[in-house]
């Protein structure tokens, strides 16, 4: 063959300088490209060869780094190309050798699965590395001979003769200076790893600058040990391999290889379906790591085993963002440079079995082992609710299976929760669930209601706000939820008597000491009314006071907090939403009139011989009630300890 010349021809100008400077985000492209190339080639060869009932050599992708002479090259035993193939799959850019080739199949009604090159413009990633690139190809056709192909990434190309004597078909990357990195063994292992580390046919890396070692046998005799390919990949992943023959032991393994820093996974599911569409993976849910961006999609994504993308922001529902792990399909369309999601209708079908897939698993677990779904709970239920927030079907399958620790702290259901109330108070708390805040709640409110059978669920998450308002908003079937926090509802659940003329002398004697006065009491004239407007609203938005006395059953406490269901999740929800300054919340103390230390306070009052006792004991009591709720700010500290002083002294006098 004498040497020929040619010029790549594109529709639209010298895309090369394009692809080199814009096509690809990062420079490593080219290794996954060109490998998936010869992935394709070896696969082509293997097809062609089955309908001529020729033998099937087994597929090898071989690469070989030399740092001294700055090349690379990459050798596979595929079909190879012919000069005509290489001027048309190669040197005209508008054609892509899988997309004909598949079509070529699909006549003879073959299958066009395993073809990974979809795009026709991949092979010139590896311009961004290169000086010059070269191909040698020896086509598996009858008589075929070798041909080089010689271009420099400008649009000119050079055709020679090649002394390549196997089927298949070597590139040579000329290595410039942007590419320098590859030339480490390691960097380029690194970057096989990174997109190649499951391809389905064996790829190898050799350093031809890697020298002889001279080592001792067992008999103690010298012995020159050459240097040899490193093995890189996996050829069978885990996802494509059979569920039922898969052992626990080979999932968590499969796992650690992916994520070796991580502990072992909770759980797993292993995703495999081809209608309407093909995917296969494996699903992992991880030990949660507090400190973990959960914005930040940790799902591998491959097509037919070629590592494209961990960005499966439109495949993955947010609320799972926990899982890791990896799924492999060829129907996720993908652009050019492989490296973002384009819109299609098979991301909605594909989220949606996904989403099931994960539901279900959830549902079987909590069937069959719920002590296992327990025991995980911690790390998952805060995705579980907010799967039941955002998505429908998710919601469907998963809301009537969301833990909350009641107050013995045992896991119990919404369902559970609401066949647990007694018989003697499943009217007055119809569809009701009670439930308390983890460390603001008041614990004896909790032990009265414990006292007639009662329970609460305890509630932490910051999704949790949320999670009630959208359960009580999207009604299911017949089921019918209304939450309530343990101290707006405690008083009419468990209030024993109506009040009584001795229940309204505590009620003034508090509004009295806690510096409240009744409105009716009031006798001002219009203009002291408009002065006292402004700061009446201003006391309302600061979270103002009131008082209310109710006899409940069992009650030990001389009061507690009530606060307002309604405007406590408002205030909730604007905190979890970032907001710095809480909304205002305004509370109600509730006193229980027969209380020893009330009805004390209430006989010293009576005497009126020593009115600073009563306040100190109506600001005690309304202090007691603060630490019990949420705790006393740090300007209050400081008065309750003078307080609490002032009356230990008291009673030291008395006993003197």
């Amino acid at each position: 063959m004498s040497d020929r010349k040619g010029t790549i021809k594109v529709e639209t100008g010298d895309i090369l300088p394009i692809i080199k400077k814009w096509l690809y985000s990062e420079h490593d492209i080219f290794v996954r490209e060109l490998v998936a190339n010869s992935t394709d080639a070896i696969t082509k060869r293997g097809t062609l060869a089955r309908t001529k009932n020729q033998e099937i050599p087994t597929g090898t992708i071989k690469l070989n780094v030399n740092n001294e002479k700055k090349y690379i090259t990459i050798t596979d035993n595929g079909l190879g190309m012919t000069e005509e193939e290489v001027e048309k799959y190669i040197a005209q850019l508008a054609f892509s050798g899988a997309k004909e080739f598949v079509q070529k199949l699909e006549k003879n009604g073959e299958t066009k699965d395993d073809i990974i090159g979809k795009f026709g413009l991949g092979f010139y990633s590896a311009f961004m590395v290169s000086e010059s690139v070269v191909v040698e190809s020896l086509s598996m056709e009858e008589g075929a001979k070798a041909v080089k192909w010689t271009c420099s990434g400008d649009s000119e190309y050079t055709f020679s003769e090649s002394d390549l004597t196997e089927v298949g078909t070597k590139i040579t990357l000329h290595v410039n200076k942007d590419g320098e990195e590859f030339l480490s063994q390691w960097k380029l292992k690194s970057t096989l790893k990174k997109h190649c580390d499951f391809m389905p046919y064996q790829i190898s890396v050799f350093d031809e600058n890697e020298k002889p070692v001279t080592k001792k046998d067992d008999d103690g005799k010298e012995v020159i040990e050459q240097p040899k390919a490193e093995v890189i990949n996996e050829t069978n992943p885990l996802w494509r391999q059979d569920p039922k023959e898969i052992t626990e032991d080979q999932y968590k393994d499969f796992y650690r290889k992916l994520y070796p820093m991580d502990p072992d996974p909770l759980f797993w599911i292993h995703l495999k379906i081809d209608h309407p569409f093909t995917l296969e993976g494996i699903l992992y849910f991880p030990k949660i790591n507090p400190n973990r961006n959960f914005n930040e999609s940790h799902i591998k994504l491959y097509s037919k085993q070629v590592f494209v993308s961990d960005n499966v922001k439109n495949i993955i529902p947010d609320f799972l963002s926990l899982l890791k792990g990896s799924i492999d399909s060829t129907d996720i369309p993908l652009n050019v440079s492989r490296s973002a999601l384009q819109g299609d209708p098979n991301i909605r079908k594909i989220s949606n079995y996904i989403v099931k897939k994960v539901a279900d698993a959830l549902k079987t677990l909590y069937v069959k082992d719920r002590e296992k779904m327990e025991s995980i709970w911690e790390d998952i239920g805060l995705f579980v609710k907010y799967g039941v927030v955002s998505d429908p079907k998710f919601d469907e399958l998963m809301r009537d299976r969301v833990f909350f620790k009641n107050s013995d702290n045992k896991y119990i259901t919404l369902p559970e929760y609401v066949e647990s109330i007694p018989e003697n108070y499943k009217e007055k708390m119809k569809d009701m669930v009670l439930y308390f805040e983890k460390g603001s709640s008041d614990p004896a409110l909790q032990k009265q209601l414990l006292s007639e059978g009662i329970h609460a669920i305890e509630t932490d998450d910051h999704i949790d706000p949320h999670f009630m308002q959208h359960v009580e908003s999207q009604k299911k079937g017949d089921k019918e939820y209304k939450f309530s926090s343990v101290d707006a509802q405690v008083g009419e659940i468990l209030e024993s008597e109506n009040s009584t003329p001795e229940d309204m002398k505590v009620k003034d004697l508090f509004e009295k000491f806690l510096g409240l006065v009744k409105e009716e009491d009031k006798k001002e004239t219009e203009e002291s009314k408009e002065e006292k407007a402004a700061p009446a609203m201003d006391d309302f938005m600061k979270g103002s006071l009131e008082v209310e006395v109710k006899n409940i059953k069992n009650s030990s406490s001389p009061a507690y907090f009530k606060v307002d269901e309604q405007m406590k999740r408002f205030s909730k929800m604007a905190t979890s939403m970032g907001q710095n300054q809480s909304f205002p919340v305004k509370k109600t103390l509730v006193i229980n009139p027969k209380n020893a230390l009330i009805q004390n306070a209430l006989k010293i009052h009576e005497k009126g011989n020593n009115e600073p006792i009563v306040d100190m004991i109506c600001h005690h009591v309304e202090d007691l009630a603060t630490i019990s709720s949420e705790g006393l700010k740090n300007e209050d500290k400081e008065k309750f300890v003078e307080r609490s002083q002032n009356l230990i002294k008291e009673l030291t006098n008395l006993a003197l």
